[in-house]
């Protein structure tokens, strides 16, 4: 640090020393309430903040420099006290130095802390002594350097002397717990078990704390090697590692004000990154909780052009409306049916995200409105529109039917929804069909009564969910045959879909839109504003990552997308030409989404294309705050 006279130059060869600041500073003793020893020398470093140089340091202080933490040492004015004016000659004026707020204390404390863990002690110890800041409690200090040292008696007597800033009395057992189960381990990976033993009876069992785990670490005595103990203890053996744990574990135990909790800086600036995060309207990719992954010297956002709101591909096989889309669970396949009595597959490109005609299965003389992947995505199930009595199995990898089921011509089989074993499905219709099948169309339980609108099973492979027309979602456990009231709205639900952790239900609701309901909480989180919805079934999704967004088709024929915290839509999509009945987002691929119409084409959605680096910077800068 030239600054402050770290480095060596001709000119400062030629001046006395000035201060605290200077080069050649005198050998002054390590004031941490301590008497310094073996400074005589002149040639030793003394670490006022009481840490242990670390073996990448490096290299000695110039003229054997000592730091006292902003403590005056005797025969001069501390440097908290005054600093150095301009220029040299000796004409030096001392002035005052404004007194550091409790902010800025914190903050030179956590650089300090920092740096020392790089090794920088020479530059902790200037810092400290300029700053007149102390980096930790000279007691804390000296248990710190007890415990990496593993001198146990010590650590304890040291307790003794802390006990004082600790605010919890229960804190100093726990703290003494831990000292001893260390010793107690590293006794017995060393073969000295008759003094683990002495510490197992005389000193952890009469704390009388956490006896199951005593039981627990007496169990240990049986380890007949250290590799066993080590497995058996989940420990890393008697050292550095397994002592800087116990240390981070300690240190929760003491005020910040005593010492810091282990890498707070590190951890501070981990939650600013997340939080700017989380804001991010558009961030739709994993975050690496590595600073290393992140520039700390821009704030963290994402431009819209790395969303997918632009049309990537127009899919126009179909020559009518398009009622419906899916991507299969691995995310490599979409199927859309469509009133012209087809199903398409398509293929995803897992390079370039293009998708190209993979099958397409007819015969499905209604049409096509709902369709449901099996979880291994082997199988699809199709449905068609209210009049419609007949369900299609179709064998994705083959294209061969493997079920035409149908119970009575008077069924209505307009919504399906697999088990999650794969081996059972349930399915429904307005005119009062519930039924549980198997992969044969064998009927294997059936719910009368219920006017079923949607279906949704969930993963306890017990329950299935179904909205009918009272406006409401109950639960229905085929097993024991209850039934619950989960939902209830004051419209009609035309259609619903469940978040994978099975927590959020998002509902397109006649009139009114979309809407979010806790399941568990059984309340309704948000209603999202924008979108077009009347009595046409349209079926919204979560999507990206982490399922951070929503976004549904509306009778105003665009595509709207909100995050998932967020009433006020982030995109509109424009680009059909009518009603866009169904999304679709990749539950693979974050950045590509599929929405059909009744304009009879199926878009995908992406990034925009050739986004370069300059592209987004010019979008991020011209981002509202």
């Amino acid at each position: 640090m030239q600054a402050n006279g770290a480095g060596g130059g001709q000119q400062q060869q030629q001046q006395p020393p000035q201060g605290p600041a200077g080069p050649e500073l005198g050998c002054l003793g390590a004031q941490n309430g301590e008497a310094s020893t073996g400074t005589a020398a002149g040639d030793q470093l003394a670490h006022a903040n009481g840490l242990l140089p670390s073996a990448n340091s490096g290299g000695g202080s110039p003229g054997g420099l000592s730091v006292n933490n902003g403590v005056p040492a005797a025969g001069g004015p501390g440097p908290a006290a005054a600093e150095l004016g301009g220029g040299g000659g000796g004409g030096s004026a001392l002035k005052k130095k404004k007194r550091l707020s409790q902010s800025d204390e914190d903050v030179i404390r956590l650089i300090g802390q920092h740096l020392h863990g790089l090794g920088l002690n020479q530059t902790v110890d200037l810092l400290m002594q300029e700053s007149g800041c102390r980096l930790e409690h000279p007691s804390a200090t000296k248990f710190r350097n007890h415990v990496m040292e593993g001198e146990w008696d010590k650590a304890e007597n040291d307790l003794n002397e802390l006990k004082a800033l600790v605010h919890s009395p229960h804190a100093i057992v726990r703290m003494k717990f831990l000292l001893l189960q260390q010793k107690y381990l590293e006794y017995l990976e060393d073969g000295k078990v008759l003094e683990a033993l002495q510490v197992l009876r005389c000193e952890l069992t009469p704390l009388k704390y956490n006896t199951e785990r005593i039981h627990v670490l007496s169990g240990y005595l049986m380890c007949s090697h250290a590799e066993d103990l080590r497995a058996k203890a989940e420990w890393e053996g008697k050292g550095t590692a397994s002592r800087s744990k116990l240390l981070d574990k300690l240190q929760t135990y003491l005020p910040p004000s005593v010492m810091l909790p282990p890498r707070r800086l590190q951890n501070l600036l981990r939650q600013a990154v997340e939080l700017q995060r989380d804001r991010c309207l558009y961030h739709n990719t994993k975050l690496d909780s590595n600073l290393d992954s992140v520039s700390l010297l821009i704030d963290h956002v994402c431009s819209r052009k790395q969303f997918p709101c632009y049309t990537q591909q127009i899919l126009t096989e179909h020559c009518n409306e398009v009622w419906f889309c899916k991507f299969s669970n691995d995310g490599t396949k979409l199927a859309t049916g469509s009133k012209d009595t087809t199903v398409i597959i398509w293929q995803v490109d897992p390079d370039t995200h293009q998708l190209k005609l993979l099958k397409t299965l007819e015969g499905h003389a209604y049409g096509v409105s709902y369709i449901a992947w099996s979880p291994d995505d082997n199988y699809l199930v199709a449905c068609g529109p209210d009049d419609c009595s007949e369900l299609w199995l179709w064998n994705v990898q083959t294209g061969e039917l493997r079920t035409k089921m149908s119970q009575s011509h008077e069924d209505s089989l307009t919504s399906v929804a697999w088990n999650p074993d794969g081996k059972r499905f349930v399915t429904g219709g307005q005119r009062g069909q519930f039924y549980q099948c198997d992969l044969d169309g064998n009927l294997l339980d059936s719910w009368e009564g219920v006017r079923v609108q949607c279906l949704w099973c969930l993963s306890d492979g017990k329950t299935v969910l179904a909205s009918d027309t009272h406006q409401r979602i109950r639960g229905y456990n085929f097993e024991d045959l209850t039934d619950r009231n989960i939902v209830q709205e004051d419209h009609p639900i035309m259609s619903f879909t469940i978040s994978k952790n099975g927590r959020l239900a998002l509902l397109n609701v006649a009139t009114q839109g979309v809407h979010l309901w806790d399941l568990q909480d059984r309340v309704l989180v948000r209603k999202y504003q924008g979108v077009t919805q009347g009595f046409y079934t349209i079926h919204s999704c979560f999507g990206g990552h982490n399922e951070d967004f929503i976004a549904s088709g509306s009778e105003d024929h665009k595509v709207y997308i909100w995050h998932k915290r967020s009433e006020l839509p982030i995109a509109e999509l424009t680009g059909h030409t009518r009603t866009v009945n169904c999304v679709s987002w990749n539950p693979q691929i974050p950045s590509m989404m599929a929405s059909a119409s009744d304009d009879g084409t199926v878009r995908i959605w992406g990034p925009a294309p050739f986004v370069d680096n300059q592209d987004i910077e010019e979008e991020c800068s011209s981002m509202d705050s």
